[in-house]
């Protein structure tokens, strides 16, 4: 999602919030946004969750498309829907300068 003039879209903070916070910092912060759009019974993001959830960070602005599509990138064992490691390593690579400058933080994820 690229920024529009009124609003910046969460990758856009992600470089500066790992440098003010350090990889566990980061993490933490990660894993309190996972929680945020998490469907509480499941324990998982799932689309209806996020749809539900993503004006809570900020995500109101994206279609049910964009949605579908970052469920999909994120969904690395195919279940359909996100687990909090998911997240935070889609997080991370929808930011190609924190991918860049945090090998220690992608090795802590096992990414």
């Amino acid at each position: 999602m690229a920024p529009t003039n009124d609003s910046l879209s969460f990758e856009d903070f992600l470089p500066s919030m790992a440098e003010k916070l350090g990889p566990d910092g980061l993490i933490r912060e990660l894993c309190k946004g996972f929680e945020l759009l998490m469907d509480s019974k499941r324990g998982l993001i799932t689309l209806d969750s996020l749809k539900r959830n993503a004006q809570r960070l900020g995500m109101e602005r994206l279609g049910d498309d964009e949605l579908v599509e970052m469920v999909r990138k994120g969904d690395l064992d195919g279940d359909g829907a996100l687990d909090q490691t998911e997240f935070c390593i889609l997080m991370v690579r929808m930011s190609p300068e924190l991918m860049e400058s945090s090998a220690r933080l992608l090795d802590f994820l096992g990414a």
